[in-house]
């Protein structure tokens, strides 16, 4: 059976490439976006932990990344800092606006920079703060991905033209920032932010502090930091849906390629499934003869994914810079799809083949 299988495929070379193709393409599918999505969200998350701050107060849905809005009225701030063990609190905003970042879009946090520098040990290592509502500082990275520095402009908010007056560093939640007040002028949101970042005094327990805080300003959400810190799937709940869909979309390919290829290829290879059954191959025999050239088909097409997969995830890393994370669990779902797919989308043929009248196809053929 090798030996047949093996002379199939040679004999049919450029259908061979093309279904080999097809389920290649799933793969990359899955390697490229799920290690995309996954890197860029696991970004803002390690970034999310360069805060020093132990506690995030909000509001229910107001960190979302599907929704940028502005629900905290700052005046929170100031009762916090009524609670005992609280040594500071400051009053962010998160907006995600499309712009010239990653995918077309772009996170921008709008904070007091003194306050916020001051609790995340941050500085300006060139110009300045942003001050004036046109203004903006960016860190080191985001800096050199634009190729901007300070005297030059970025576009922001229908292509509007800001100031790059600072550079920063280290990066600490977006890498774009400008003036708390100038973000509320833009979101018509005079008094608001997003969450709250609160930083406890040394010696006392965090979740002591939450509690207190809970119990103070009910019916607000307290999160504590490395609550923040865990898995991009768990952090983005759209992210999960996505990434499923997206592997459906893969083994659909899959599934399509090796469908229509084989089905042609039984078309094709009627007269000589006719004489193996005239020779006395049973229907099992056609099945698996169809079968184990779908799965080879699968395989080459997982080994040319992965090639072309890490070969483009090497580009997107040092070229245009985009954060991407392997996982070894979406690694084996892409051969999983690969190798399934082309097994289930050979069954059809292979069933048709196996059912073929041996003396009309003789006698047509």
């Amino acid at each position: 059976m090798n030996e047949l299988v093996l002379a199939n495929l040679r004999t049919r070379p450029f259908r061979t490439f093309i279904a080999v193709v097809g389920v290649a393409l799933g793969v990359v599918l899955v390697i490229l976006f799920t290690g995309l999505a996954r890197g860029m969200s696991n970004d803002m998350t390690k970034r999310a932990s360069n805060w020093k701050a132990e506690i995030v107060f909000t509001r229910p849905g107001a960190m979302e990344m599907s929704s940028s809005n502005a629900s905290v009225n700052t005046k929170y701030a100031e009762r916090l800092l009524e609670i005992e063990g609280v040594q500071s609190a400051v009053p962010v905003i998160q907006y995600l606006v499309a712009g010239t970042g990653s995918f077309g879009l772009r996170l921008i946090d709008g904070v007091d920079w003194d306050e916020f520098a001051r609790m995340n040990e941050m500085q300006i290592v060139r110009g300045r703060p942003a001050v004036a509502n046109d203004e903006v500082v960016l860190d080191e990275r985001e800096a050199g991905d634009l190729n901007a520095d300070v005297g030059g402009t970025i576009n922001l908010f229908g292509n509007k033209p800001y100031k790059i007056v600072g550079v920063f560093a280290p990066p600490s939640g977006a890498r774009t920032k400008m003036s708390l007040a100038a973000l509320q002028d833009i979101l018509q949101a005079p008094g608001k932010c997003s969450y709250i970042l609160v930083k406890i005094k040394e010696g006392v327990s965090e979740e002591i502090i939450a509690a207190r805080i809970n119990e103070e300003l009910p019916g607000n959400k307290i999160n504590l930091r490395q609550d923040l810190i865990v898995d991009a799937e768990q952090r983005f709940p759209a992210l999960k849906n996505f990434l499923r869909t997206l592997v459906g979309l893969g083994a659909f390919v899959s599934f399509i390629f090796v469908l229509l290829s084989m089905y042609t290829t039984v078309t094709e290879r009627r007269r000589e499934i006719g004489i193996l059954k005239s020779l006395g191959a049973s229907q099992m025999f056609i099945v698996g003869t169809i079968e184990f050239e779908a799965l080879l088909i699968g395989i080459l097409g997982a080994i040319a994914g992965f090639a072309v997969a890490f070969a483009a995830a090497f580009l997107i890393q040092n070229v245009f810079n985009l954060a991407f994370e392997y996982n070894t669990g979406w690694m084996l779902t892409a051969i999983a799809l690969a190798i399934v797919g082309s097994l289930v989308g050979a069954l059809y043929p292979a069933w048709r083949a196996s059912s073929l009248d041996v003396v009309q196809v003789l006698t047509n053929e």
